[in-house]
């Protein structure tokens, strides 16, 4: 299957790529030296209508469909954010796959109208609560837990757990988060996973100081405690037990994005080493009339031709509404060659730029710290190399 992008697309990427530069691009150095998360540039995000491409339009989402190219738009946009900058690509990425698609996908109609719009319009974030300090990759062994009890206006979940590495999750405009939680026992006894909606002003929830990462500044992340943190009955967001399926399924189409996002790291490292290149001299010449590192450039070009290309073929599968498991398998391939391809063309880029590379002063370093991330986050480089394995039929564990 090949995928070349409408024109249609062309003309969306380049309005993006127009908003990125203007309005992001001047200010990611300075958000990332104050560790500063924009809450008005993630709002103008909003306004642009970058969170709400995949949702309908009845509530307020520009209802692009898979024969539109809805998820392949939503890959340009995060590519193009994540060029001038890592932390608001992330951002973007989490809203709308970890925040957003996961109500719209299992939520009840009152869910939906009670949260989407909001969300769509980029007036609100929502965190994707899974991780935690012992279920990372592991995220079966959830250890929070939600008990159903009697309340004054019937029965409600009482929450108690804590989560961590949440995206989105404590930011001023945060409405809630959408949460794993051990609900019972299964009858093979193993444990029932239901996700519950926690809005983030609810008693008992609360956002811890946010983390001092080593990349990804200006995103919003946050540790999470939840200490005997009521809501409804009705937050329950899709089937009870259903909960660990559900965040499954919400990370195949993360990991499309998050390629995305890697696929816009490395073309930040070629158009920084090529113009660098040009501009630089030794011996009297530019250095990208050097081999050494004329040759670095072009292996550049080729990671960032192979990433693009898996990603917006898998992109182009999820639009098409392709069996999930050939799906599965393209989203595991593009997050896997394209993240591990940024991470190296951070490192060739770093080296291009020479002791100014190791500068704060140049985007390089930023690009270069941000990068690392990508090969963890949506599921390792380890759990996409399972995941492809079990794919080829191989009993891997």
């Amino acid at each position: 299957m090949t995928y070349e992008l409408s024109a249609e697309h062309e003309a969306f990427r380049k309005s993006v790529r127009e908003f990125a530069e203007a309005e992001i691009a001047p200010h990611a150095a300075e958000w990332d030296r104050k560790h500063h998360f924009p809450s008005d540039v993630v709002q103008k995000m909003g306004s642009l209508g970058l969170m709400g491409l995949t949702a309908p339009e009845e509530y307020g989402g520009a209802g692009l469909s898979g024969e539109d190219g809805g998820f392949t738009s939503l890959c340009l946009a995060i590519e193009e954010i994540g060029r001038v900058d890592q932390s608001m690509g992330i951002t973007l990425e989490a809203a709308v796959g970890l925040g957003i698609n996961p109500i719209l996908t299992f939520g009840t109609e009152e869910q939906k109208q009670a949260w989407l719009p909001d969300l769509v319009a980029g007036r609100t974030l929502a965190g994707f609560g899974l991780t935690e300090p012992g279920a990372g990759s592991d995220a079966g062994a959830t250890k929070t837990k939600a008990e159903l009890v009697d309340g004054p206006d019937g029965q409600e979940w009482v929450v108690n757990g804590s989560k961590q590495f949440i995206t989105n999750s404590g930011a001023d405009i945060t409405s809630l988060v959408t949460v794993t939680a051990r609900t019972g026992t299964r009858a093979d006894g193993r444990a029932e996973i239901s996700t519950i909606i926690v809005p983030s002003d609810t008693p008992g929830f609360i956002a811890e100081p946010a983390y001092d990462k080593l990349g990804w500044h200006a995103s919003d992340t946050h540790p999470l405690t939840f200490t005997d943190a009521r809501v409804p009955e009705a937050n329950l967001l899709g089937e009870r037990g259903r909960g660990f399926a559900q965040f499954l399924a919400t990370l195949d189409d993360g990991r499309v994005a998050i390629a995305a996002l890697a696929v816009g790291c490395i073309q930040a490292c070629l158009d920084m080493s090529l113009q660098y290149a040009g501009e630089r001299t030794t011996f009297g010449v530019p250095i990208g009339a050097k081999q050494g590192v004329a040759f670095q450039i072009a292996d550049l070009e080729v990671m960032l031709r192979a990433s693009r290309l898996l990603t917006y073929q898998a992109a182009a599968m999820k639009d098409a509404g392709r069996p999930m498991k050939e799906f599965k398998q393209a989203a595991a391939v593009a997050k896997l060659y394209a993240t591990e391809s940024a991470v190296t063309a951070t490192r060739i880029a770093t080296q291009v730029f020479g002791g100014y590379g190791f500068m704060e002063e140049y985007p390089v370093a930023r690009f270069y710290r941000d990068a690392k991330v990508l090969e963890i986050g949506e599921g390792t480089s380890e759990v996409q190399r399972m995941l492809i394995a079990r794919g080829k039929g191989l009993p891997v564990e």
